[in-house]
């Protein structure tokens, strides 16, 4: 863990310069611009990506051929030195969602609009991924990401494959199609994706489903490539720490499509820990920076996990329906369509529990699928294009958040953009009462006391009448001294 893992405090790293409060990031640098909130830029959270190997690259270009302004060094309250690139403007990712939504052009987008774009390399060639890397090499110059599926143990159980074989022959003569070899791709080209992006190498890679050997991690590191692994507990994330990640993606249950947990354990089925909770175990049990995803949807909710102490927020569901998403049509149309109220965990696509739009197919098939990642997807994959052709969305595979229903048809950019507003609305709307916190009780008569009104916030216990005890201090951490402002709010 190099020095770049920087402005580590309270088992978290600082999002943005200045101290932390109450472990959670600073508010935005600088004044509101037109509407919006100011750049990000040099001092958004993912700069505490990147390691030896990172900083090693000379300004100029980013691997992969993304443009970048230079590598600035900065020390912050604390003394600590930091290397902060400015890979995006806002704490904005878009998660790679594999099955085709997470394409070059929604990336794109999103990188050119200020966030951070991702490709998702599941359930591709090597070669069908490299083709899509140089696709969005030609549609933007911002830096962006590359997502891949770990290799899963061989334990399926064979008959409950055969079985579940059985249980799907209605769909067979349904939809006139066969099912598929549920043995036609177990390691999903892993060795020859990971031999391309150390050849020629972007930005950052993130792994799902398992976390890479240390080896691997290094290799990354030596190619200045920036690497996160998604983890769903406390032990995921050690062990991801523990492996040399340079961050983490925190994934709640709430999240929409496959959990992203590292050993498919039956008996854990529906046991997932909800994000905001899951942010502060592992903020308290690694000091690795956090990419917060999971039922996210709006600007506000990206204030909320920023505050839980995450560097970064990721949001799948929500551009899953933007016009530059690779979706199918009945897909984006489910996200809001009243037929589909709630979702829930389910094997019945893919062997694996993932969260989608609770449809026909999970009805009928969800009670009956086994623990076999890959192989239910494989014998499956026909069945879902085939219902996908037929304009049948109760057999398709309508992989979605908690948050569905809040989707906004919007093109990536604007959504961006929307998201960016939202978040700075929600830390103006927050400042007063934060900045009260953090100066403390004001003097009798001075400013924030009972009846001041140009502070806009009473301090805590000025309006007591005489002769009233003072509130009991909670129990807890000790108070921080006080400051004169809260870190990165216009004064």
């Amino acid at each position: 863990m190099g020095p770049s893992l920087r402005n580590l405090r309270n088992g978290g790293p600082a999002a943005f310069p200045g101290p932390l409060r109450n472990g959670g990031p600073a508010a935005f640098p600088g004044p509101l611009r037109n509407g919006g909130p100011a750049a990000f830029s040099v001092f958004f959270a993912f700069s505490a990506f990147f390691g030896p190997g990172f900083r090693a690259v000379a300004p100029g270009r980013v691997p992969g051929g993304a443009r970048f302004g230079g590598v600035r060094a900065a020390c912050d309250d604390a003394g600590m030195s930091s290397v902060l690139t400015d890979l995006s403007r806002y704490p904005i990712v878009q998660a790679p969602m594999a099955g085709g939504a997470s394409c070059p052009q929604l990336a794109a987008a999103v990188g050119e609009a200020g966030g951070l774009g991702f490709l998702a390399a599941g359930y591709k060639t090597a070669g069908g991924m490299y083709q899509e890397i140089k696709q969005i090499r030609g549609l933007t110059d911002r830096p962006f990401g590359v997502n891949l599926f770990m290799p899963q143990p061989a334990t399926a159980d064979p008959s409950a494959v055969e079985v579940y074989s059985q249980q799907l022959a209605g769909e067979v003569s349904w939809y006139e199609t066969p099912l598929g070899d549920p043995e036609s791709g177990g390691d999903d080209g892993y060795e020859a994706k990971l031999a391309i992006l150390r050849d020629d190498p972007v930005p950052v890679v993130s792994f799902t489903f398992g976390c890479p050997e240390p080896e691997v991690l290094a290799s990354f590191a030596r190619a200045g490539t920036a690497t996160v692994v998604t983890v769903t507990t406390p032990d995921e994330a050690l062990a991801a720490e523990r492996a040399g990640a340079d961050a983490l993606c925190v994934q709640g249950v709430e999240a929409g499509g496959h959990q992203g947990t590292h050993r498919d354990d039956p008996a854990t089925d529906g046991a997932g820990i909800g994000l905001l909770t899951l942010i502060t175990l592992i903020r308290e049990a690694v000091r690795l920076p956090v990419i917060a995803t999971g039922g996210l949807m709006r600007g506000d909710q990206i204030a909320a996990v920023l505050a839980a102490g995450a560097s970064a927020a990721q949001l799948g569901t929500a551009f899953l329906v933007c016009p530059e998403s690779g979706a199918h049509t009945l897909h984006k149309q489910a996200m809001t369509d009243p037929l589909f109220v709630r979702t829930e965990l389910t094997r019945a696509f893919s062997g694996r529990p993932a969260r989608g739009l609770v449809n026909r197919f999970m009805r009928e098939h969800g009670p009956y699928a086994p623990a076999a990642y890959p192989q239910v997807h494989h014998l499956t994959s026909g069945l879902r294009k085939a219902a996908a052709k037929v304009g049948d969305a109760q057999g398709m595979s309508l992989w979605a958040g908690q948050g569905h229903r809040l989707a906004r048809e919007l093109p990536a950019g604007e959504l961006v953009e929307a998201l960016a507003a939202e978040l700075a609305a929600a830390r103006a709307e927050f400042a007063p009462a934060a900045r009260a916190v953090a100066e403390g009780p004001a003097a009798p008569g001075g400013p924030g006391a009972a009846g001041d009104t140009a502070a806009g916030t009473a301090a805590p216990g000025a309006a007591r009448a005489p002769g009233e005890p003072p509130e009991p201090r909670r129990p807890g951490r000790a108070p921080e001294a006080p400051s004169t402002r809260l870190p990165g709010v216009p004064s």
